[in-house]
């Protein structure tokens, strides 16, 4: 596993806790915010490159905000930065009212691979994150069959990664991160790897599950500005390391992907942001 991945299967669990008060306060308010933030990376020749520059975003508590843009953009880099992954150069970062790094127990994240242990089961995979925690097995358990279930997996619980297709893989990467109960959801273009019809399906699975519980923040990267649009709330879109947009999307819950494209709301709006992608 790379150390993305690793993230998604270690670093947001080792803290153990169900949410505070303070945590369940701040969903009234904002639950990520970013302020005059600016990245420089080191480069080759001894100086510095600017990834991120100027990004003041504020996201409230239970909002879906899809982050778009080309490749090098630096949308994944402002999602690490808010997994704690990433330090500002300059301004600050605050998720659910603290430093990234102390907020990670409050955190789920969910990289393009779905970076499953092989030698567990489906169902020892779904564990695992709260087998970190200290979680009984009895317990433990009762919550990955509830979210195996959740997904349409549950007769695959016995079943090891390599028997599984790429979807099914990605649902039970899903189960997982859903069975730590994060206030703010994480996602590094998560479905990208799946083919057209199982990328659908495993939308639909997620967005069903994601809006009966409404309670979740997501920032939810993605190349993808019809996947950006169809799913979220509001889509920021960047280049050059800045936003050059923010875009509200007034389209009514619940949504039927399968046929949301025809929208003509829909419609402005990925129209208006392709138009400055090109």
């Amino acid at each position: 596993m790379n150390w993305s991945e690793e993230v998604s299967a270690t670093s947001m669990v080792q803290q153990s806790s169900a949410p505070t008060a303070h945590a369940t306060q701040d969903r009234r308010h904002n639950a990520i915010v970013l302020a005059g933030v600016q990245v420089d990376f080191p480069d080759p020749r001894g100086g510095t490159r600017t990834v991120l520059t100027d990004i003041d975003l504020s996201i409230p508590a239970g909002e879906f905000t899809a982050v778009v843009g080309r490749s090098g953009c630096g949308k994944t880099t402002l999602l690490n930065m808010v997994a704690g992954l990433v330090e500002p150069t300059k301004g600050t970062v605050s998720v659910v009212g603290e430093k990234p790094r102390s907020a990670r127990h409050h955190l789920g994240f969910m990289p393009a691979r779905d970076a499953l242990l092989p030698w567990r089961s489906a169902l020892r995979n779904v564990e695992y994150g709260l087998e970190l925690r200290g979680m009984g097995k009895a317990e433990r358990r009762s919550i990955a069959r509830r979210w195996l279930n959740a997904v349409h997996l549950d007769e695959a619980e016995k079943l090891w990664p390599w028997q599984l297709s790429q979807g099914m893989r990605q649902r039970v990467a899903l189960a997982r991160t859903w069975a730590l109960d994060p206030d703010v959801l994480l996602m590094d273009e998560p479905f990208a790897a799946l083919d057209v019809n199982t990328r659908l399906s495993v939308q639909e699975e997620f967005l069903q599950l994601w809006q009966r519980e409404e309670h979740r923040t997501v920032i939810f990267v993605t190349h993808d500005l019809g996947e950006a649009v169809a799913l979220a709330d509001r889509v920021v879109l960047m280049g050059e390391g800045k936003v050059l947009d923010d875009v509200r999307v007034e389209l009514d819950r619940p949504r039927d992907l399968a046929t949301i494209a025809g929208d003509s709301r829909y419609q402005s709006i990925y129209e208006r942001l392709r138009a400055q992608l090109h």
